[in-house]
C-alpha cells in the first residue's frame, strides 16, 4: 500500500467518523505541537550534564575563580546554570543571601521546565472521550435506523452507525495513546532535570559554604562583565 492509498483510506475513514472527528484532529494537533516544543526543551536547551557542571564548579571554587564559574553559568544557560549563576553573584553577601538568591531563581526556571506538559494528559483524556462520544453517535444512528427506518434503508444507516462508531473509537484512541505516552516520558525527563537541580544547587551551596576563605571576590566583576558579553 503506497502514500497515496494509506492518505485514501485515512480521508474515508475521516469522512465516516462523523462529528466526533472534528475535536479529536484539534487535539492530536495540540499534542504534536505541545510534544515537538516541550522534547526541543528539555532535551535539548534544558538539559546538562550535571556531573560535568558540578565538577566544573567545584575546580573553579576551590581555586576561587568565581569569574570563571560565572561565565561558565553565562556559557550554558540551562536552568541549572541560571539558579547556580544567581547563587554566585551574590557570593559575597551572607550565606542565607546566597541561599535566598538561589531558592528565587528556583522558583523562576522550574516552572519553565513543568510548563503545558500537564496539557498532553488533558488532550489525550479529552481526545479519548471525543472518540466515547461518536461511538454513542454512531450507536444511536443504529438504534434509529432499527426502530423507524424502512426496510432497504435499514442495512445501510446500520453500516453508517457501525462505521461512525468504530471510526471515531479508533482515532480517539490512535490519538490519545501517543499523547499518554509523550507525556509520561516528558514528565520523567522533567523530573529528572529537577532532581539534578535540586542536587547540583545543595552541592554548590555547600562548596561556596565551606571555601568562603579560598574565594577570589576580585574575579566577580569579571564574571559579571563576561555574563553581560
Amino acid at each position: 500500500m503506497g502514500l497515496v492509498d494509506i492518505f485514501e483510506t485515512v480521508s474515508i475513514a475521516w469522512k465516516k467518523g462523523g462529528l466526533g472527528m472534528y475535536p479529536i484532529a484539534a487535539c492530536s494537533i495540540f499534542i504534536v505541537a505541545i510534544t515537538i516544543e516541550r522534547v526541543r526543551y528539555l532535551f535539548f536547551n534544558a538539559s546538562i550534564s550535571k556531573d560535568a557542571f558540578v565538577q566544573a564548579m567545584r575546580k573553579y571554587i576551590l581555586a576561587g575563580n568565581v569569574g570563571k564559574a560565572l561565565a561558565l553559568c553565562s556559557q550554558t544557560p540551562t536552568p541549572l546554570a541560571n539558579i547556580i549563576k544567581a547563587g554566585l553573584v551574590k557570593v559575597n553577601k551572607s550565606d542565607s543571601e546566597v541561599q535566598a538568591a538561589m531558592d528565587e531563581a528556583s522558583l523562576r526556571e522550574l516552572p519553565r521546565l513543568q510548563k503545558r506538559t500537564a496539557y498532553l494528559a488533558m488532550l489525550a483524556n479529552v481526545a479519548m472521550l471525543a472518540g466515547l462520544l461518536g461511538t454513542i453517535s454512531g450507536l444511536i444512528t443504529c438504534f434509529a435506523a432499527v426502530a423507524s427506518a424502512q426496510a432497504d434503508e435499514r442495512s445501510i444507516r446500520l453500516a453508517e452507525g457501525i462505521s461512525e462508531a468504530m471510526n471515531c473509537t479508533a482515532f480517539g484512541l490512535l490519538t490519545a495513546i501517543p499523547g499518554l505516552i509523550a507525556f509520561g516520558i516528558l514528565q520523567g525527563k522533567t523530573q529528572q532535570l529537577e532532581d539534578d537541580i535540586n542536587e547540583a544547587s545543595v552541592s554548590v551551596i555547600n562548596l561556596i559554604v565551606t571555601n568562603r576563605d579560598k574565594l577570589d571576590l576580585t574575579t566577580l566583576s569579571a564574571g559579571r562583565d563576561d555574563s553581560v558579553l
